[in-house]
Formats: structure tokens, C-alpha cells, sequence
């Protein structure tokens, strides 16, 4: 049943307006200009608060794969799967074997929707396979450069992963990706294929920075869509004439339509298209705080780590801020957990520091780490069935 909690004002990171340009090479369509930042760049971005449905919270929503450009599948039934998943969730780190076993549990399997529709998975991608880490509010858990698969922050603004009609799929494909996918874009649109190409994104525990996705029949594509080249050298390894890679940004728009789930973890993922539909990372109410709570409590193990009673009580002297009413509730939780945590360390400092110090910061370390967002995103040839 819908609630008024399922009604979320997410903050997303856009394109400015000033930085559209005409496009030179498909006049009457925009480009994003050259000061304009990558999506996982933290340069040039325009933040707005976007009225957001929590499906989490509504059991009224049913997003559908062909009509929104987005659904969840059930992967729970995986047994093998779920093992691999919840080992790289442990570790915090994928390997070369861990992603081997899961393309290879995807490979052929049929998908259940959460719409009710089946997917079956044709082709498993090569490349992309990318797992994500991000703190509360955007704060960095993760270097400054990625590493293979590992050390990739969340996306600061929102896009669409590949122009059907740029490379490397004009390359790849010798030009026929658009007839052969679905697809809506600013040059055109396919909805008579029975193929798609679709990113699976796994969250391995999400109650920050959620994945949020538009409903691809509110975006204005001609309007709000600006083709980017995105350089892929860091993290791809790809031919001279692939390494620019041609995706999507967006400009914001009041009349978008925007879906999130508040909390998440590998017994089901999202599927959406690659293609067409505009996503991000998001910011919740609440995540402010999480982060303030989550740099409280980092300190401070760092001083019991230390044996320095004198700075975890200099710390212990420091406000702490009060639960926020509008997180949503999964949030909630761990921020509370996070302060029960602190409290105790703020009551009786000397002992935290002394004979508690190895419990205390056993639980400290839980509780931070319930609020850093994990996922997996690989991408995917599919078939779809009614």
C-alpha cells in the first residue's frame, strides 16, 4: 500500500543549462559542452531535489522493462549465486574468479520481473563488469582511480550508459545496434525489437546513494538529452578508435519522473536499459547526517585504536546530531545504530579505551559499514517475453 513515506525528495546531479550546446553533427539536438563533467566526475554539476517515488515503500508500483525502461528481478531462487554475492559483500572487493562464477551462473538463465514478465540472458558482456562503493551524502570510500573491476565511486550526475547510434556499438555492430534493439533516443526509436541491451546492477547492501532511475516516458529527449564522449581509458581497455564512448547526459526537468528503492541487497537487482534509460546515484534525507555520524565514529576508533582517552574524550565533548524524522527508514535504522554506538563511547570513554576497546570497535566498524553502498553492474544481451 502506498504511503506518504514513499514520496522522497532525492537530490540528483545534472548538467547545467548553460552548458548545452547545438550539436554540430545532428542539428537540432544538444551535446554537452566542454566544461561539462563526466557522470562520475565531481566538477560541474548542477544538484536539484527531484520528487521521487520509493518503490521500497509503495507496493503500488510496478515499473515494466519495455513501458518505464526499468524493472527488478527476483535473484534470490540463485542459491550458488547468492553465495558468490554475499562472499564479495563480505570482502568488500570482487576477483577474477568471483566474476567469472557470476556471469557464468547468468549466462542462459531466465529472469522473473517483478512486472511479471520473464527475461532470458542471450550474452553476457566481456566488459563492464565494474563493482561501485560510495559513502552517506556522496562522501568518497574509494581512491581517486579505479583499479580493473574494483575502487569505482557512484555516478555524481545522471545519464544513459551508450548512444545506439555512437561508439563502440556503431563499431561493434557494424551500425545495426538501432534495428536491432530497443531503443528511444533523441534520433529515433525502436519498440518493435525483441532484444535489448540491459545493465544488471546488483546492490550487495544499499541504504545510501540509492540507484535512482526516470520513467523513460517523462524525459523530453530532444529537449533534456545531451550527447557526451566519455573517455574510457581508466577503466576499459579498448581499441584507439573505441576509447571515447558515447553516452548520454541529462538536463533537469521539473515533469521528470523519478523511482528509487530505499533499501536493497542482492536477493534482487535492477534491470534497465542500457539504451534509453536516464539513472544516477541519488542523496536521501538523512544521508547529512549518516555522514556526520559515520566521521564521529571513525575518529573515534582511530583514538581507541590509539589507547588516547584524552581524544575520545575531547570527542565525547562534541554534539551529535538527532535522528532525522525524514530518512527513510532503513536509514534511519543504521543512523540510529550509529549514535547508540557513539553514545556509548561518549558515557564512559576510559573504558572504550581500555577493556572495551577491541568489542567497541568491532561495532563501531558494523555500524559505519552498514551505510556504504555496495553494488555490481555488468551488462547484458536479453530477450524479452510478455
Amino acid at each position: 500500500m502506498a504511503t506518504d513515506d514513499a514520496n522522497v525528495a532525492v537530490t540528483l546531479g545534472f548538467v547545467p543549462a548553460s552548458l548545452a550546446i547545438d550539436d554540430p553533427d545532428h542539428p537540432g539536438l544538444l551535446r554537452a559542452g566542454p566544461r561539462a563533467s563526466a557522470p562520475y566526475d565531481r566538477g560541474t554539476i548542477e544538484p536539484h531535489r527531484c520528487d521521487s517515488t520509493d518503490w521500497y515503500q509503495d507496493s503500488n508500483v510496478h515499473p515494466d522493462l519495455v513501458d518505464f525502461g526499468f524493472d527488478s528481478v527476483d535473484l534470490s531462487g540463485f542459491d550458488e549465486l547468492q553465495q558468490v554475492l554475499a562472499t564479495v559483500r563480505a570482502a568488500g572487493r570482487i576477483d577474477d574468479e568471483e566474476a567469472t562464477a557470476i556471469r557464468a551462473f547468468l549466462d542462459g538463465a531466465v529472469l522473473p520481473c517483478s512486472s511479471g514478465r520473464h527475461i532470458k540472458v542471450l550474452h553476457v558482456a566481456g566488459e563492464g563488469f565494474i563493482m561501485r562503493k560510495s559513502g552517506p551524502n556522496a562522501m568518497p570510500v574509494v581512491g581517486p582511480r579505479s583499479i580493473g573491476m574494483n575502487d569505482h565511486g557512484a555516478a555524481t550526475s545522471v545519464h544513459i550508459d551508450q548512444d545506439v547510434y555512437g561508439t563502440p556499438l556503431t563499431q561493434v555492430m557494424d551500425g545495426r545496434a538501432p534495428e536491432l534493439f530497443r531503443h528511444h533516443s533523441p534520433d529515433g526509436a525502436n519498440d518493435d525489437a525483441g532484444l535489448m541491451l540491459v545493465n544488471l546492477w546488483i546492490p550487495l547492501q544499499q541504504i545510501t546513494q540509492p540507484l535512482v532511475l526516470a520513467d523513460g516516458r517523462s524525459i523530453d529527449r530532444r529537449r533534456h538529452q545531451l550527447r557526451y564522449g566519455l573517455a574510457t581509458q581508466s577503466f576499459l581497455e579498448r581499441d584507439e578508435d573505441m576509447v571515447i564512448n558515447d553516452i548520454w547526459t541529462l538536463l533537469h526537468d521539473p515533469d521528470q519522473h523519478w523511482y528509487l528503492r530505499s533499501d536493497m541487497d542482492h536477493r534482487s537487482a535492477y534491470v534497465f536499459d542500457t539504451l534509453s534509460t536516464p539513472h544516477s546515484a541519488g542523496t536521501l534525507p538523512g544521508e547529512d547526517v549518516a555522514e556526520q555520524c559515520y566521521r564521529w565514529l571513525e575518529a573515534a576508533e582511530e583514538a581507541v585504536g590509539a589507547g588516547d582517552t584524552t581524544a575520545l574524550t575531547a570527542l565525547a565533548a562534541e554534539p551529535l546530531p538527532a535522528l532525522p524524522l525524514d530518512a527513510p527508514p532503513a536509514l534511519r535504522d543504521a543512523i540510529a545504530a550509529m549514535l547508540a554506538v557513539a553514545d556509548e563511547a561518549r558515557r564512559d570513554p576510559a573504558a572504550v579505551c581500555g577493556p572495551q576497546a577491541e568489542a567497541w570497535s568491532a561495532s563501531a566498524q558494523a555500524a559505519r559499514n552498514r551505510v556504504i553502498r555496495m553494488s555490481l553492474e555488468l551488462r547484458m544481451v536479453v530477450s524479452i517475453t510478455p
